[in-house]
């Protein structure tokens, strides 16, 4: 029983890991949809930010560097999406996708002209990334049964862009339900003719909410390779943008929601490395490449509109004619 308690724990561990850069980006998408803007370019700019953080530190050695760096990158893309989908009335959608394709394309490119590597980025040094952050008591704590692990592996023991992603979530809540600027964000997704009859600009009110998001999918493309990982490595942000849009709209654009729908997909990744091999009853082995597939699977599920039904900002994806 200890036994399978530990495993679980690890297994909570990993979870938040792994969701991190999923809550980044959710909360990212929260704010761009909620100003009834698409954001399919989630997944774009967080390649992007996982890309520029590893060059900067690899060339610089500063973590912060790279992730300052990340997240003007990051923005570029967001002001990118804006000019094509606010300023010229574009197709969203498309919009977004071309943004993906181009950060897809151009890491790879601007990759193999700095570094020679194929794409890749040197392997970063200790002090080029964001180290985990041990609180104090840890050790003494130790000898607590249970709680002991608890400190160490889920209070303890992350950096520090973890421990900012679950600041993310209550912020965004507060931004968007307990300021001005949230009640004005809501309302340009619902109605942008009545917030532009108040003498409230629905284009810089959209421009900001993606520039916001950018920031935040910056955040979260640093964590992918100076912080969870030591370099950047080819489209390693592997499809995690499109699952934070799913968490998004399972979480039906609500930051609490989408926040425990980040960490549902989390869980699964995590369970995959946990259950490989592993014989359960009743079941018997757990196929790893099922596991693998089912975040994916439920995404699929989820945009499609099997599991609820979803209830998007009223003038989402509509493109604002004054």
């Amino acid at each position: 029983m200890a036994d399978f308690i530990y495993q679980l724990l690890l297994t909570f561990d990993a979870t938040l890991r792994i969701a991190t850069p999923l809550i980044f980006c959710a909360m990212a998408g929260i704010f761009a949809e909620r100003s009834g803007v698409i954001d399919i370019s989630l997944e774009g700019k967080l390649l992007s930010g996982a890309f520029v953080a590893a060059a900067v530190a690899a060339l610089t050695g500063s973590a912060w560097l790279g992730l300052g760096c990340a997240i003007l990158a990051s923005v570029a893309m967001s002001l990118i999406h804006g000019f094509a989908c606010i300023t010229h009335k574009g197709n969203q959608v498309i919009s977004g996708v071309a943004i993906n394709i181009l950060a897809s394309g151009l890491t790879v490119v601007i990759g193999i002209t700095l570094f020679r590597r194929g794409g890749q980025t040197p392997t970063l040094p200790r002090e080029a990334r964001f180290k985990p952050v041990e609180w104090v008591g840890v050790d003494t704590l130790d000898a607590v049964p249970i709680l002991g692990v608890i400190y160490r592996q889920l209070i303890s023991g992350h950096n520090v862009l973890v421990y900012l992603t679950l600041l993310a979530v209550p912020l965004t809540a507060f931004i968007i339900y307990r300021t001005r600027f949230g009640l004005r964000l809501r309302a340009v997704g619902e109605v942008p003719e009545a917030v532009d009859s108040a003498g409230v600009s629905v284009t810089w009110l959209r421009y900001r909410a993606l520039m916001i998001g950018g920031v935040l999918c910056g955040i979260g493309g640093a964590y992918l390779s100076v912080a969870q990982g030591g370099n950047f490595v080819r489209d390693m942000s592997a499809g995690k943008g499109y699952i934070a849009l799913a968490a998004v709209i399972f979480g039906n654009w609500k930051p609490l929601a989408a926040f425990l729908a980040c960490l549902m997909f989390g869980f699964l990744e995590a369970a995959t490395s946990r259950l490989q091999g592993v014989d359960l009853p009743l079941i018997g082995e757990v196929p790893t490449q099922l596991m693998l597939a089912l975040p994916y699977v439920l995404t699929v599920l989820l945009l499609a509109g099997f599991i609820g039904r979803p209830s998007p900002p009223a003038a989402i994806g509509q493109p604002y004619h004054k």
